[in-house]
């Protein structure tokens, strides 16, 4: 069944028809996706959530170019990552797909406005100039003065805001945030998604979210749950809250 809503936007940033994930470990399939379907539009934020094991995250890994898919189309901005050859959707998702992991996947090395910058730093800004530029985004996400820190002076959720920050700074038209406020107090991951939510509705950009954060549901335009590989149905913040009142 094909689950959508139409915003009032027409144009499609994503457009997922019957994808399908099989995980083979051994002699064991593990099927992540059955079949799903989700469009996305610009200008909108959508959360995916469901429980553990549902396929979110390989959901939101094929659309962001990071995992190839066993079955069905994909559509991201017009084009089909998985149509790209490894060096040319290297650079499609570069310029078009910001991406927070779970996991943060900070370069230990690096201070974090180097960590934030390296986006920039690939796409061949000069370092210098990449780094004044994450440097702006480290103050918005609550990071003012910590820009020379290396990671492991930080603290798990502000290791988090620099995965952000990283994700943001080349101005992405799809972000795909994986748990973007797990390890953030509530006051803090509220901040950090309103910074999210501005980037969702500037035009020609779109926000998915996997989330089981229910304090960030109001900022979603659409809540998609998933259930068993398969989007199961489609709420908005106003339906939830009639639906608890």
């Amino acid at each position: 069944m094909n689950h959508q809503m139409t915003p009032s936007t027409t144009e499609i940033a994503v457009r997922a028809s019957g994808v399908e994930k099989v995980y083979v470990s051994g002699d064991t399939n593990v099927v992540a996706l059955r079949g799903a379907d989700l469009e996305v539009h610009t200008g909108e934020i959508v959360m995916l959530v469901g429980p553990s094991g549902c396929g979110k995250t390989s959901l939101i890994s094929i659309i962001a170019g990071l995992l190839a898919r066993d079955g069905g189309s994909l559509e991201v901005m017009g084009k089909d990552p998985q149509a790209l050859s490894g060096e040319a959707r290297t650079a499609w998702r570069l310029r078009n797909v910001g991406f927070v992991f779970q996991q943060f996947n900070l370069i230990p090395t690096l201070t974090i406005a180097e960590n934030a910058a390296i986006p920039l730093i690939l796409q061949g800004m000069d370092r210098r100039s990449a780094c004044a530029q994450a440097c702006e985004l480290l103050q918005r996400v609550g990071l003012a003065g910590r820009e020379r820190s290396s990671p492991a002076r930080l603290s798990g959720g502000q290791q988090q805001r620099v995965a952000i920050a990283r994700a943001l700074v080349n101005a992405p038209k799809i972000l795909v945030c994986d748990e973007p406020t797990s390890a953030l107090d509530g006051m803090t991951g509220l901040r950090v998604m309103e910074l999210v939510a501005q980037v969702g509705r500037m035009p020609g950009r779109a926000v998915i979210v996997v989330s089981h954060d229910e304090r960030i549901y109001h900022l979603a335009d659409r809540i998609i749950h998933m259930d068993d590989g398969r989007i199961d149905r489609i709420e908005t913040p106003a339906s939830l809250r009639s639906t608890h009142a």
